[in-house]
């Protein structure tokens, strides 16, 4: 599988670079851009790359980081602490994460490594919400979440409107 020459150029221009093992798109904005994209687990290079769904979507980006600067990952890690169903929907997730990867090859050097933190923390709201846009709704709670945290980031200026979109 590969990525298509126009997603892989409208990837490049949400990312200010050309994207590295990028196998095909994982999720599509409602404009139609992608916005996640799968990566191969091993990259062109030989480098190991457990970061399967990557987040490529600037405005999306942004407002995770918003989030996650407010202290969403801190207030998500200690729910996992206190609230074990949430965290056995998390190690689902993390079980999930492995699974999409694996059917693109395995390596060794990041077997049993997940993304975001997964299946004990919460490091990246990027690599959650990633996976959680890729796999669908109920896959992965704390990337609901934190799609949910930031709304419909579409919506103002939809995606192309103005230069600085994808």
């Amino acid at each position: 599988m590969t990525l298509a020459a126009a997603d892989e150029q409208t990837v490049a221009v949400q990312l200010g670079r050309v994207p590295r093992g990028a196998v095909g798109v994982a999720h599509r904005c409602p404009c139609g851009a992608p916005d996640v994209v799968e990566t191969a687990p091993r990259l062109p290079d030989g480098t190991p790359f457990p970061t399967t769904f990557y987040l490529t979507c600037p405005r999306l980006a942004a407002r995770l980081s918003t989030e996650e600067s407010g202290g969403l990952m801190r207030d998500m890690s200690s729910r996992l602490e206190e609230d074990q169903e949430l965290a056995e929907r998390y190690r689902a997730a993390h079980q999930d994460y492995l699974e999409r990867r694996r059917e693109l090859g395995e390596v060794p050097e990041i077997d049993g490594v997940s993304a975001g933190g997964m299946p004990t923390r919460v490091k990246c709201l990027h690599a959650l919400a990633g996976h959680a846009l890729a796999a669908g709704p109920g896959v992965n709670p704390l990337g609901d979440e934190a799609i949910e945290a930031v709304g419909a980031w579409w919506e103002r200026n939809p995606c192309g409107a103005d230069p600085c979109d994808h």
